[in-house]
């Protein structure tokens, strides 16, 4: 069974991964540009803990389009190394990491210098589950004829709510720096 220090040297920096992307990369190069990093004690602290972190992730995910250029951004502010992993090329590591059960991404692990996870953040911010939790409930049940027009809808301006609501970036910021901060 492979480490995380080994799926993080096997695997390719997330500026790679983005360059790559096939699915949701113009959503996430828009946030990418656009999200500016808080001048806070944190990029500092970030900086000098000498972590390295991994991300699992897929490109079709919204979240991972969401999250993704948040994390590199606050990463390349901080001078910390990113790299990523697809989830559903080795589910070995995310079976590591489930999210109340379930192969939820993405997911960022936070590795000391000798390779060691001390925080682990991900799938999506508190204020972010919230919301995607209120438009799930306004679904119609799944026997409903029109639940997958609406849900397929739901998802559609999902995106674009993560996409377009700064506030949102700066919920994503704020949850991972509350998760990491207490391990740096």
């Amino acid at each position: 069974m492979k480490t995380e220090q080994q799926y993080y040297e096997e695997s390719p920096t997330i500026q790679d991964y983005m360059d790559n992307m096939t699915q949701l990369k113009d959503e996430s190069f828009h946030i990418y540009n656009q999200f500016e990093v808080p001048k806070d004690a944190f990029i500092q602290q970030l900086g000098d803990a000498k972590i390295h972190i991994l991300a699992i992730t897929e490109d079709w995910c919204g979240d991972a389009m969401l999250n993704n250029p948040i994390i590199r951004k606050v990463a390349e502010a901080a001078n910390v190394e990113v790299r990523t992993v697809l989830r559903d090329a080795d589910t070995d590591l995310i079976d590591r990491y489930l999210t109340n059960g379930g192969r939820a991404i993405p997911i960022y692990l936070i590795l000391n210098e000798s390779g060691d996870v001390i925080a682990k953040w991900g799938p999506r911010a508190p204020e972010l589950q919230q919301f995607v939790m209120d438009g799930r409930a306004q679904l119609p049940d799944k026997e409903d004829p029109a639940f997958e027009e609406r849900t397929k809808a739901f998802y559609t301006d999902l995106r674009k709510a993560y996409t377009d609501r700064p506030s949102f970036w700066m919920n994503v910021y704020d949850s991972f720096k509350k998760a990491v901060q207490p391990s740096l």
